[in-house]
């Protein structure tokens, strides 16, 4: 037997329990009306920036919607574990089970433990054993990385979706559920089908309602929040009271562009705070971010000066070369804001990224 450890939301991680089961990669959540308000709000969604206003009005109107079916798609680490339970919560499943589940699990037993079996179906079997559809019912059930299931699974499910029941293993009588699908993805399904690695129909019960999640690296603008609300998380689970960040630990970590998403701020944040012994984080306490940083700053005067004209749409360029053309990104290197950037774009008559 095995411990599985449940994070209650991704960036709360005061808010841990665990539950013993047979599988890490499973989990079953029941929360308290009072509990899930706080922890699952549309709030928890962090950012103001355009792309995070639209997400969160995006998760607002398909919560509340009748769908039996939702896709999630985006990069890893960008946040779809939480936007499956924010759906969940403030839809009206909140007062029944969450589960989740991962599809990259073997295929016997991610079949058993989607299904369940009888007693009997199999040696190991002494006792019927409920599988996570079943114990779901009434509420939701995340699949996460639904792409890594198996074709004979994935016709499984699909009879799921369209009639609302299955049969576990060794039984011949149909289990009835009434259960919400949150399927979550980091591939592009529609490639997939043209791979014949996902099928077709199944990818069109799925895609009903979509909610595609941004990268951070496209909204640089709400990596402060996000610091500030990590920092507030770990304060509270290490017992410290480190007031934020300085401006300057804040350009740095705009800047740098998150390959990891929200999960690495995550990540790089909790490994500051552990190290942390001042009011505020700064520069020192994020070493892997800072050599872009430094290299501005070694900059020197050559002896026969420079053509400053010349120098300013070079860096231009390089900034909007190393941010693939984002121009905030690239306005965040280069300390300028976007009104800023963009008259420097139309001053140098630069069209394109290079």
């Amino acid at each position: 037997m095995r411990t599985a450890t449940i994070l209650v939301v991704d960036n709360d991680v005061a808010g841990r329990r665990t539950l013993t089961d047979d599988l890490q990669a499973r989990s079953y959540e029941v929360l308290e009306a009072d509990d899930a308000a706080r922890l699952y709000s549309l709030q928890r969604i962090v950012g103001s920036s355009p792309a995070i206003v639209t997400l969160r009005h995006r998760v607002a109107r398909v919560a509340v919607s009748p769908a039996p079916t939702i896709l999630l798609s985006g990069e890893s680490g960008a946040g779809k574990n939480l936007v499956a339970r924010v759906v969940h919560y403030i839809s009206d499943r909140a007062a029944m089970p969450f589960v989740t589940i991962s599809c990259a699990a073997p295929e016997p037993l991610l079949e058993h433990e989607l299904f369940g079996h009888e007693r009997g179906a199999f040696a190991d079997a002494p006792a019927r054993k409920k599988g996570l559809l079943e114990l779901a019912d009434g509420g939701t059930i995340f699949l996460d990385e639904v792409a890594a299931m198996a074709p004979p699974l994935q016709a499984q499910l699909l009879r799921v979706v369209e009639e609302k029941r299955f049969t576990s293993a060794g039984g011949t009588a149909h289990v009835d559920v009434d259960v919400r699908l949150i399927a979550a993805t980091t591939r592009n399904l529609e490639e997939e089908v043209a791979a014949q690695r996902f099928r077709a129909d199944l990818f069109s019960r799925l895609n009903v309602l979509a909610i595609s999640m941004p990268p951070l690296r496209s909204h640089p603008e709400d990596v402060p929040l996000l610091v500030e609300s990590f920092i507030d998380a770990f304060n509270q689970e290490f017992g410290k009271h480190v007031l934020g960040a300085t401006s300057a630990a804040y350009r740095l970590l705009q800047a740098y562009g998150w390959p990891g998403n929200v999960r690495e701020v995550r990540n790089v944040v909790e490994r500051a705070m552990l190290l942390a012994d001042r009011d505020r984080l700064d520069l020192r306490d994020f070493p892997l971010m800072s050599s872009s940083l430094a290299d501005a700053a070694a900059f020197e005067l050559p002896p026969g000066g420079v053509d400053l004209e010349t120098l300013e749409r070079s860096l231009l360029v390089q900034a909007l070369r190393r941010c693939s053309g984002n121009q905030t990104r690239a306005g965040i290197l280069l300390g300028l804001n976007r009104d800023q950037i963009r008259y420097r774009i139309e001053k140098f008559r630069i069209t394109a990224a290079p």
